[in-house]
Formats: C-alpha cells, structure tokens, sequence
C-alpha cells in the first residue's frame, strides 16, 4: 500500500500561496489598463518576492537572504516604480497602447501559456531544500505571462513593465532551485535590472519626443 501522503506544512502553504499572488499579480498586469495602475502592481509583485525571500531566510536559515530582500526592496518597490512614475508624468500618459489581441483573447492565451509551463516543470521532478516545487512551476508560469504582456501590449512602458516582472519571476525560479548562490551573483542580477531600467528609460524619452506618443506600433515603418 501506498504511505499516506501528509498535508503541507505552514512554510510550504505560506511559500505556495505567496508564488500564487505572483502569478495573480502578473495577470493583473496584463488586464490593467492603465500604465501608473501597472507600475503600482509592479511594485506590489516585488515586495511579494522580498516577503518571500525573507521567509526562505527565516525558515531556512539562509541569512544572506535578508540582504537580498532588502535590496530587492529597495530598488524594485521603491526606486524602478518611482522612476517609471517620474517618466510617466513627464510624458502625460495614462492609456496603455491597445493589445494586438482583445483582452479576452490574451487572458486566454497567459492562461494556456502559464498552464503549460506549470504542468511542464512539475515533468522535470526538481526538488529543493529551500521551496516547495509547487513554486518552481508557478515561477515558470510568471515568466511566460510576462512574456505574452510584452509581447501582446504596444506601448514601451507596459513592454518595459512586462521585462521588469520577467525578472521577479526570475527571482522566484532562483530562490527555489539556487537559494543559497553566493550573494554577490544575486546583487549582481538586481543591478542588471537597474541597467535594463535606465536603458528602457532613455528609450521611453527619446521615443515620446519623436513621436509624442509611447505606442510601439508606428516603429514597423523601421523595417527594411
């Protein structure tokens, strides 16, 4: 006979439900309408990755983690959403760029895609010390549901944003598979994304100037 599987624990339920929020937040992102409405969800996803960092680090014993959760707090819920926002007041925008699919159709579309990377993962039969794996798969699944806003959205913040929260679903994949990495290769990975921050800024600029708009869709008249 088959041993009784025994019910999750209180740190398996609380790091569950948190990659849950990710992923909620991630289809939020993709239904806002508007882009200050994106970056507010935005910072909200990043402190659920700082929440759960800091609940790797309690329960795991992995002190490094304290540091990274603060950084993560730092520059992703205060500084990257502060900035955008500074962007977006400049450029007196508040409508994000229409899908090239309707709403509807690209909801159904981050529901099969998130779908196929969290059945997918769980075929790889990865496990980890740090998370429970149930998290890996929903890591996956907020990296593609970033993927399909960056792909379906028109407009170069709500792309941009889509890049950003690529990066916290990043963050969840690593803190299930790679918790205890050295802590210089996790800074590392955060100042890459002040790098991409100050790149997609200089784009979002120069792109408003010349066209008075942040919509993406005029850019194929560039094509050869």
């Amino acid at each position: 006979m088959n041993p009784a599987v025994s019910p999750p624990g209180i740190y398996a339920g609380i790091a569950n439900g948190l990659a849950v929020l990710l992923l909620l937040t991630e289809f939020a992102m993709l239904r806002a309408a508007l882009l200050r409405a994106q970056v507010r969800l935005y910072a909200a996803q990043s402190l659920l990755v700082s929440i759960l960092a800091v609940v790797v680090a309690a329960t795991r014993h992995l002190p490094e983690l304290y540091v990274l959760a603060g950084l993560s707090l730092a520059l992703k819920v205060i500084v990257v959403p502060w900035l955008v926002s500074r962007m977006l007041r400049r450029t007196t925008t508040e409508i994000a760029g229409s899908g090239a699919l309707g709403v509807a159709s690209e909801v159904l579309v981050a529901v099969a895609v998130a779908a196929f990377g969290f059945f997918a993962t769980s075929r790889f039969h990865i496990s980890s010390p740090a998370l429970p794996t149930t998290a890996l798969g929903l890591g996956v699944a907020v990296i593609l549901v970033a993927f399909v806003l960056m792909v379906v959205r028109r407009d170069v913040v709500s792309q941009a944003i889509g890049f950003f929260s690529l990066e916290n679903g990043v963050s969840l994949v690593s803190l299930v598979v790679a918790a205890g990495m050295p802590l210089i290769l996790e800074v590392a990975f955060l100042f890459d994304l002040l790098v991409a921050v100050v790149v997609f800024g200089v784009l979002m600029q120069v792109h408003h100037a010349r066209s008075e708009s942040l919509s993406t869709t005029h850019l194929t008249r560039l094509r050869g």
